[in-house]
């Protein structure tokens, strides 16, 4: 039987794995001490449910519980572990901490599935640091090179190449992460990091699909000159630049109704950055995403004709690089009805909704039938030291994983 209490004492004994940062909250950031320190907590647990632990190139860690026919595919089930600057203890907690409760209450209740089970714990699924996310799953799927590792640099210059390395890690062989057994299912619950749940009520989404980002960096090349000597007509003030780019990231984002499509400038650095200085060099870090990715393309480009037309007009070099861009992926229909039919028997009541954050099931879509169960988070807030999650959801969405997971091991079941 699942146990409340253990969750619970999980999540409070996470929230105490941080790093102080300067808006406090859960401070994980990918490949940092307190990353690993709540990793290797985790470990434990996966450890102490009775799955044999293997680590890849990359440091996802999978936990294997055989089942009664090893031959067959294994379901696979997870979440991550490493946060945002000044997070919350939700994100990405309550998918693995429910998949090892899943296992735990398993062996209790002497249930043995007919498949092996595999759970995992994603590495670097946020892109706070590196600039681009849901890392571990990428180079789990292959999707990773040595010159990915190489470019992928955080602000204060490392790569993470030099990441991987500074944990013990293996990244010249990169490659060796990917996964190619044969899978039944893959399975993610997850916070909504939305208000629709809790706005109507309803405590289990079924995810239909999921929303992809495009992410650039645009390096804006203005002039630093002296703030008092410098009248305006001979002026290249970069962040006046960025401003004006900022609006039209804003523009171009809400011209798509539908299907619809959100754009943020997330990063914004300004160097000299002194009161006295006009601004020169500006950095600005943009996420565009959709479900849709034709609107999602339209608006990048368009984007991007609004960079260079603005810099052009104020006589600024922009250079933009491309970060990522991702693939927004629909749900396969038998496993939405699936997931539909668990909560159904539970006498939970659920809506169908689409994501429109990223996740690391968008990148098993394809590979294994995929899914995703949400449950509300308080005032849909995420991302931030306010995020909470009620554990009456919490406990309710591991016994639907725990009861989705049952059915599908079976050696019988198919989609």
């Amino acid at each position: 039987m699942v146990s409340r209490e253990r969750l619970e004492q999980q999540l409070q004994h996470l929230q105490t794995i941080t790093t102080p940062g300067a808006g406090e909250g859960i401070n994980r950031l990918a490949f940092t001490e307190s990353d690993e320190e709540g990793r290797r907590y985790i470990t434990s647990l996966m450890e102490e449910a009775g799955l044999s632990i293997r680590q890849d190139a990359f440091g996802n860690v999978i936990g294997h519980l055989a089942g009664r026919d090893e031959s067959l595919p294994a379901v696979m089930f997870g979440s991550h572990s490493d946060s945002v600057p000044s997070g919350g203890n939700f994100d990405g907690i309550v998918g693995i901490l429910a998949a090892v409760e899943v296992v735990r209450s398993m062996k209790e209740d002497g249930f043995v599935p007919d498949c092996p089970l595999e759970v995992v714990l994603f590495r670097c699924e946020e892109s706070g640091r590196f600039g681009t996310a849901t890392l571990g799953s990428r180079a789990m799927r292959g999707e990773l090179t040595t010159a990915d590792l190489m470019r992928f640099k955080d602000k204060d210059g490392i790569s993470l190449y030099d990441a991987l390395e500074s944990c013990g890690l293996d990244p010249a062989h990169i490659e060796t992460a990917k996964y190619t057994r044969p899978l039944k299912a893959f399975f993610e619950v997850h916070i909504e990091q939305g208000k629709v749940l809790e706005h109507r009520k309803i405590p289990l989404g079924v995810v239909t699909g999921i929303a992809a980002p495009t992410r650039m960096r645009v390096y804006i090349h203005g002039n630093a000159d002296h703030s008092g000597a410098t009248p305006m007509p001979l002026r290249h003030d970069g962040a006046c630049a960025a401003a004006e780019i900022i609006l039209a990231v804003e523009k171009a984002a809400a011209a798509r109704k539908e299907p619809p499509v959100v754009g943020t400038v997330g990063i914004v650095r300004v160097h000299p950055c002194a009161m006295n200085v006009i601004p020169g060099e500006v950095e600005l870090g943009i996420d565009i995403r959709s479900i849709s990715a034709e609107a999602k393309a339209s608006t990048v480009a368009d984007v991007k004709l609004a960079v260079e037309e603005i810099c052009a007009r104020r006589d600024i070099p922009v250079t933009i690089e491309d970060i990522s861009n991702g693939t927004p992926v629909v749900m396969e229909e038998p496993v939405v009805k699936f997931l539909d039919a668990m909560c159904e028997k539970a006498g939970v009541p659920y809506i169908e909704m689409p994501s429109g954050a990223g996740h690391d099931t968008m990148h098993w879509v394809g590979y294994v039938p995929a899914g995703m169960l949400f449950i509300p988070c308080k005032d849909g807030i995420s991302h931030n030291p306010a995020e909470s999650a009620e554990l009456d959801d919490i406990v309710r969405v591991t016994r639907a994983l725990s009861e989705a997971v049952r059915t599908v091991s079976a050696k019988a079941f198919s989609f």
